[in-house]
């Protein structure tokens, strides 16, 4: 696991601005793979990203499938900003904004950063179990509707290239339609995803 510094190190700096407008004016697809691996924290707490799943706009499983609804609108929002529904009446998720009617669920972070206010918010130790669905990590990073609509580049997150890692794909999880593309992306050999990749 790294240091809570280990993005400094590398010394690269937080997408912001124009570039971050850039990497998210794209395909979601693409943009869901090349999340991998990237640095994300939300107050200073989070880690790497290690599990995406892209939804795009013609995608029946997707949620702007039918075209804007109130509950939707930061899909079709500017590229770069952040979509939070509540799944099932129970648990936050958590997206990215890509083109219009397009975004990436980010499914599953490897903990570095903050990882005791991570342990409290889910009231467990296991590190492996802190993040490793959508749900729980928008639970370790006390993501709610209150950061829905915002700029990842502005307070509270942070999201920083890194070093490319080895990607894997497959189908996405917990969808009847549209259940054939390999629109699911993970590290490669990742403890740290909700499931397994074949």
């Amino acid at each position: 696991m790294a240091s809570d510094d280990h993005s400094l190190s590398l010394g690269i700096k937080p997408l912001a601005g124009p570039a971050l407008t850039a990497f998210f004016s794209r395909d979601a697809v693409v943009v869901a793979s090349d999340l991998i691996g990237m640095h994300f924290t939300v107050a200073e707490v989070g880690g790497r990203i290690v599990e995406t799943e892209a939804y795009r706009p013609d995608d029946a499983a997707s949620h702007a499938y039918n075209g804007p609804t109130q509950r939707n609108a930061a899909m079709f929002g500017p590229a770069g900003h952040v979509y939070v529904y509540r799944s099932y009446g129970i648990h936050w998720c958590l997206n990215f904004v890509c083109t219009k009617g397009s975004a990436v669920l980010i499914r599953a972070i490897e903990p570095e950063n903050g990882i005791a206010h991570m342990i409290q918010r889910r009231g467990l130790a296991d590190i492996v179990s802190l993040c490793n669905g959508p749900g729980k990590l928008s639970q370790a990073l006390a993501v709610d509707i209150h950061l829905n609509g915002r700029s990842l580049d502005a307070a509270p997150f942070s999201l920083s290239l890194a070093e490319p890692v080895p990607i894997v794909a497959g189908k996405r999880i917990g969808i009847t339609k549209n259940i054939d593309p390999l629109w699911r992306f993970g590290a490669a050999g990742s403890r740290f995803v909700s499931r397994r990749f074949p």
